[in-house]
C-alpha cells in the first residue's frame, strides 16, 4: 500500500476541518446546534473532543466518512497533534479524540498559520520532498542593528536559564509579558534579566529592540527611536503623541520587533501607546501586578548555588574555595543574610572586590550590626544595570506608593519573624481594624506592589531585606494617636499584646491539637525577647515572653530546646525585677522542673529550694504557690527514691491547698493522686488506693469525664 503524499489537496481538507473545529470552539458557526460535538478543555491548548464521523463530515464539508477518517489520521500520524481515545476502533460512528493545539483556542489566524509551517515542515521530511523555494537559500540572520540596549553590568549572568526559555516561550504566544516575581520586589533582577533575554535575542528581533524607560516619556521615546533607526518623521498634522506613535508603528522597518518596558508603574498610563500588529512583542518589567490579561513570568530569588555563584563572579572563586570550610560557610552564610536577592548580592559583591584583604566573615559581621545601612548597601559603582543602585534606593520606590494605612500594615509585619505568617495573628494584632480593610491593603498594595508573599494556606512572609526596610520605616512612623509617643510604640504593643495573649494559653500539658494549634505562631513569640520588644512589656507580663517557647517545647520533651527559654527566663526577670521578685521565683521553679524532667536532680534541688524560700519571703508561709513549691520537692525527692523526706512535703502541700483553695480544686486532687504515687511507690498499697480513688472523682467531678487528668487517674489505679 503506497505511502500518503500528503500534498495540497489532503493539507486543504485537514487545515478545513482544523479551520471549522475552531470556529465552533469560539461560537463562530451560524446555527451551531446542529452539529453535535462536546469539548472537554483540559487546559486552553488541550480539548477532548466527542462527536461522530457524520458530524465532522458535515462541519467540514468532505465528500464522505473515508475521508474524514483521512482527515483525522493526518492529525494524528503526521502532524501528531491528536490522539485517538476510543476504545474500539472498528465498526462504530463515534469518535473521542484529545487535540493538542499550539496556542489558546481564542487565537485561531495564529493556530491556522502554525499549522501551515508545521505542515510544511513535516512534508520536508519524507523521502523525495524538496524544501521550499524559501527554505533553500534563506540566509543566517545577524544580530539587528536596530537596538539601544543599554549595558550590562554584571560579569556573571546565572540561575537564569530555565526564566529565559520560559519567557521566549511566553513571547512567541503572546502579545504582552510582564516580568515580575513573587515577591516583585526591588532588586530581584527583572531589568537584568530583561536585557540578559534582549542580548540573548538580537538575531531574533530584526525589526529592532527598543529600550523605553518607563518612567519617562514612553511615546515620545518611541517617536525617537523610530527616527533615528528608520528616519520615520510623523506629519505636522498628527498632533497627538499617540496618533505619531500610531504612525510609526505603520512604517517600522520588516522583521519581528521587540519594545521592553523597563520599571513601568502605570500600565494604565502606557496602554494607548502600545502596538496592536503582531509582529510587536512587548516585554514589561515592574513591580506591580498589572492584570490577568497580560501573562506573567515570575521571578523568585536565586537559588542558594546560584546565588553563591553570582557572588563568586565578583570575589573570584579563591575566596569562596569549597575546600577551605570556614570560607565557604561564611560565603553560604552571605548569601543567606541577603536573601539570595540579585542586587544584594551584586552590591556585596563589588564592595568585596574594592577591598581583597576584606575576610567573608568580617563582612558577614559588618552588615549584621549596620543591617541595610552598611555602606556596602547604600554606595555603589555606576555601572550597574538596575535602574536603582543601592537596597534602600529599590525599596525607597516602592515604600513611596504607600499611603499611611498600608506603611502601617507593612511595619506591622516587619515585627513577626522571618517565618510564614499565619494571617489570623496579624488580625489579632489590629482587633479595632476593619479586617476587609486589612484584606484589601495585604491584596490590593502589598501583594499587588510585590512587598509580600503569599505562602498558602493563609500564610504570608517578608524578604528578609524588605523585613529590615520596614523596621527602618518602623522607627519613623507617625503615631495614629495620641495615646502613643509613635508608630512604632502602638505597633510594637499591639504586637505584643496578641503575643503574649497566645503565651497565655501554651501549658506544658500539651495535646497533638494544642502542638498543631499553637507551632505556627512559635517563631513570631520569639520576637518579643528582642530589646526593641520586651522594653514595652509590663513587669507583669514579662514572664510570658518566655514561657510560651519554653512551655511549647517542653510539652513535647524536646527538652533541649526548652531550657534556654526557661535560663533567659531567669536571667531577664532577675534583671528587670530584681533578685526578690515572685516571678524571679517562679522562673527558678520552672527551671527546676525542667532539670528535674531531664533527671538533673542535683541541679534541680537548689533551684527548688530556692523558689521555696524566696515564695516564703515574699508572699508568707500561708500561700498556693508556696504549696506548688512544697508539692514540686517532694516530687523530686521521691523521684530520687527519698521517699522520707518526700511524705512531709507532700502532706503540708495537700493540707495547704484544702485552706487556701477549697476541699473542691484540681491542685487537691494533684495532691491526692502525687501522696497515692508516694505510697504505691513504697509499696503501701492499701493507703494508696483512696486517694487515687479521690483525686479520679474529684478531677472527674471538676474537670468532666473527658479530660487528660481523669485519663492519667485511670491509668495510676
Amino acid at each position: 500500500m503506497p505511502s500518503p503524499s500528503y500534498g495540497d489537496d489532503v493539507k486543504a481538507r485537514v487545515r478545513k476541518l482544523l479551520e471549522r473545529l475552531l470556529a465552533y470552539a469560539n461560537d463562530e458557526l451560524d446555527n451551531p446546534e446542529r452539529f453535535k460535538i462536546t469539548f472537554n478543555w483540559e487546559s486552553d491548548t488541550v480539548v477532548i473532543v466527542e462527536t461522530t464521523l457524520r458530524v465532522l463530515k458535515e462541519l467540514a464539508g468532505l465528500d464522505d466518512n473515508e475521508r474524514v477518517r483521512e482527515t483525522l489520521k493526518a492529525l494524528e500520524k503526521f502532524l501528531k497533534i491528536l490522539e485517538d481515545l476510543r476504545v474500539s476502533k472498528r465498526g462504530t460512528d463515534k469518535w473521542r479524540f484529545k487535540l493538542k493545539l499550539w496556542y489558546p483556542k481564542s487565537d485561531k489566524e495564529g493556530n491556522l498559520k502554525r499549522f501551515d509551517e508545521e505542515w510544511q515542515n513535516c512534508r520536508e521530511q519524507l523521502p523525495g520532498v524538496e524544501p521550499s523555494e524559501g527554505k533553500k537559500a534563506k540566509p543566517k540572520p545577524t544580530p539587528t542593528e536596530y537596538q539601544n540596549l543599554p549595558l550590562s553590568g554584571v560579569i556573571k549572568f546565572v540561575g537564569r536559564d530555565e526564566e529565559l526559555e520560559n519567557l521566549h516561550k511566553k513571547l512567541q504566544q503572546n502579545q504582552q509579558i510582564a516580568i515580575a516575581s513573587i515577591a516583585g520586589m526591588g532588586g530581584i533582577g527583572k531589568t537584568e534579566l530583561a536585557l540578559q533575554y534582549a542580548n540573548a535575542h538580537l538575531k531574533t528581533y530584526q525589526g529592532g529592540i527598543c529600550w523605553l524607560r518607563a518612567l519617562e516619556d514612553v511615546g515620545l521615546q518611541i517617536v525617537q527611536f523610530a527616527q533615528i533607526y528608520f528616519d520615520i518623521i510623523p506629519p505636522d498634522y498628527l498632533k497627538t503623541l499617540e496618533e505619531q506613535v500610531k504612525y510609526c508603528y505603520q512604517r517600522w522597518g520588516d522583521g519581528e520587533v521587540l519594545l521592553v518596558l523597563d520599571n513601568l508603574t502605570d500600565y494604565g498610563e502606557i496602554k494607548p501607546l502600545l502596538p496592536s500588529l503582531s509582529r510587536f512583542k512587548v516585554l514589561i518589567t515592574t513591580r506591580s501586578h498589572l492584570g490577568k490579561s497580560i501573562k506573567k513570568l515570575s521571578l523568585n530569588v536565586l537559588e542558594p548555588k546560584a546565588a553563591l555563584e553570582l557572588l563568586q563572579s565578583f570575589i573570584g572563586v579563591e575566596r569562596v574555595n569549597p575546600e577551605e570550610s570556614q570560607a565557604n560557610y561564611h560565603a553560604n552564610k552571605l548569601c543567606e543574610w541577603l536573601g539570595y536577592l540579585p542586587l544584594g548580592l551584586e552590591l556585596v559583591g563589588r564592595y568585596l572586590a574594592r577591598k581583597p584583604d576584606l575576610s567573608l566573615a568580617e563582612m558577614l559581621s559588618r552588615l549584621e550590626k549596620k543591617r541595610l545601612n552598611h555602606r556596602a548597601l547604600t554606595n555603589t559603582d555606576g555601572d550597574m544595570t538596575a535602574p536603582h543602585n543601592s537596597a534602600l534606593a529599590a525599596f525607597e520606590l516602592s515604600w513611596e506608593e504607600l499611603k499611611y494605612e498600608d506603611k502601617k500594615l507593612a511595619c506591622l509585619l516587619s515585627l513577626f519573624a522571618f517565618a510564614s505568617i499565619p494571617w489570623d495573628l496579624v488580625k489579632e494584632c489590629l482587633p479595632d481594624e476593619d479586617p476587609e480593610d486589612l484584606e484589601d491593603i495585604r491584596d490590593l498594595v502589598l501583594l499587588k506592589l510585590s512587598l509580600l508573599q503569599d505562602k498558602g494556606e493563609g500564610t504570608y512572609q517578608l524578604h528578609p531585606l524588605l523585613r529590615e526596610f520596614f523596621q527602618i520605616k518602623l522607627e519613623e512612623l507617625e503615631s495614629p494617636n495620641t495615646t502613643y509617643q509613635s508608630g512604632e510604640e502602638y505597633l510594637i504593643r499591639t504586637f505584643n499584646q496578641a503575643m503574649l495573649t497566645i503565651s497565655k494559653k501554651i501549658d506544658y500539658t500539651l495535646t497533638l491539637q494544642d502542638i498543631s494549634k499553637f507551632a505556627p505562631a512559635i517563631p513570631h513569640l520569639a520576637e518579643m525577647k528582642n530589646q526593641k520588644l520586651i522594653q514595652y512589656i509590663s513587669d507583669d507580663d514579662l514572664i510570658l515572653a518566655f514561657l510560651g517557647n519554653a512551655n511549647f517545647y517542653k510539652g513535647q520533651g524536646l527538652y533541649k530546646q526548652a531550657e534556654p527559654w526557661y535560663e533567659q527566663c531567669v536571667e531577664v526577670t532577675k534583671q528587670n525585677l530584681g533578685e526578690e521578685h515572685p516571678d524571679v521565683a517562679t522562673s527558678l521553679n520552672n527551671l527546676a522542673g525542667l532539670y528535674k524532667n531531664q533527671g538533673r536532680y542535683t541541679e534541680a534541688e537548689p533551684f527548688y529550694q530556692q523558689a521555696l524560700d524566696m515564695r516564703k519571703r515574699l508572699l508568707g508561709e500561708e500561700h498556693p504557690h508556696v504549696a506548688t513549691s512544697l508539692n514540686n520537692l517532694a516530687g523530686l525527692y521521691k523521684n530520687q527514691g527519698r521517699y522520707t523526706e518526700a511524705e512531709p512535703f507532700y502532706l503540708q502541700a495537700l493540707d495547704m491547698y484544702k485552706r487556701l483553695l477549697e476541699e473542691e480544686h484540681p491542685h487537691v486532687a494533684l495532691s491526692l493522686n502525687n501522696l497515692a504515687s508516694l505510697y504505691k511507690n513504697q509499696g503501701r498499697y492499701t493507703e494508696a488506693e483512696p486517694f487515687y480513688l479521690q483525686a479520679l472523682d474529684m478531677y472527674k467531678r471538676l474537670l468532666g469525664e473527658e479530660h487528660p487528668h481523669v485519663a492519667t487517674s485511670l491509668n495510676n489505679l
